[in-house]
């Protein structure tokens, strides 16, 4: 079982790949689950549109899509980030690009334990799960 890590019209270069790794096995194994086969795509916003109109039927722009293939307590699924849009949220919310990537790895992850983000209820508790998976990755350093 592994985690992959892969890009697509992007020059994009994941740093720490190692590191990040063993925080989402954690993270997973926090919550009484184990590891599947999950894999990373990097992208371009136009290649993430592509994925959203093809595949959601939805005509924007997103910084993440999770596909969900977790069978019990084994998680597994595809995650796909535009590099795009991560550099433009973090500008837009005043933090360091790593930062919001940080969240966003983490949020698919998130997604993949169960955790939904459609209601205003569902984002709250999403946020503070991210919250808590990224000070996690802090003590970490």
């Amino acid at each position: 079982m592994s985690i992959h890590f892969s890009t697509v019209n992007s020059s994009f270069v994941l740093d720490e790949e190692i590191k990040i790794t063993d925080w989402i096995k954690l993270i997973i194994k926090n919550n009484n689950c184990r590891v599947g086969e999950i894999g990373y795509l990097f992208c371009d916003d136009e290649y993430l549109l592509e994925v959203n109109r093809k595949y959601l039927n939805h005509d924007t722009y997103t910084d993440i899509i999770t596909f969900d293939y977790v069978s019990g307590n084994l998680v597994s699924g595809d995650i796909m980030i535009s590099v795009d849009r991560i550099r433009d949220n973090a500008k837009l919310f005043s933090v360091p690009f790593e930062q919001e990537l940080h969240r966003v790895i983490i949020h698919g992850i998130h997604h993949l334990l169960g955790q939904g983000d459609k209601t205003e209820e569902e984002a709250t508790a999403m946020r503070k799960k991210e919250n808590d998976s990224l000070a996690l990755w802090e003590t970490m350093n």
